[in-house]
């Protein structure tokens, strides 16, 4: 009886090689999501599906591959602060992003016809 306290063992939450290849997959799923969404015109909408997208493959990373699903407490906290401070800078970009000056689509581009050189137009002074 030396008086020390009990040292307890550290043991880490064992995840199945199942979990972790149904993970890849989604995020591979969602890697495929993002390419056609970038050749997609969504017109104002590109920007919040892409974050979108970004957002999910991100969640997936930290709770299954980052083991924040498996973590005490406070590391939740912390992780879940991490997500408000994103949500606050989300909503700041897209806040800033609907402000600006709209810029036309490669649809929008697309359609427009070529300048022609009529002549009447340009006429000497």
């Amino acid at each position: 009886m030396s008086g020390a306290l009990p040292v307890s063992e550290h043991s880490e939450h064992i995840v199945s090689p199942k979990i972790y290849f149904a993970v890849f997959a989604a995020l591979m799923a969602r890697t495929g999501l993002t390419v056609w969404a970038a050749y997609v015109d969504l017109g104002r909408l590109n920007i919040v599906v892409a974050l979108g997208i970004a957002t999910i493959k991100m969640t997936l990373v930290i709770l299954f591959f980052m083991h924040g699903k498996y973590s005490p407490r406070r590391t939740k906290l912390i992780i879940a602060s991490g997500f408000f401070w994103l949500a606050i800078l989300l909503v700041l970009t897209l806040a800033d992003y609907t402000t600006r000056h709209p810029e036309p689509s490669r649809s929008q581009l697309r359609q427009t016809p070529a300048l022609s050189c009529d002549r009447e137009a340009v006429r000497p002074v």
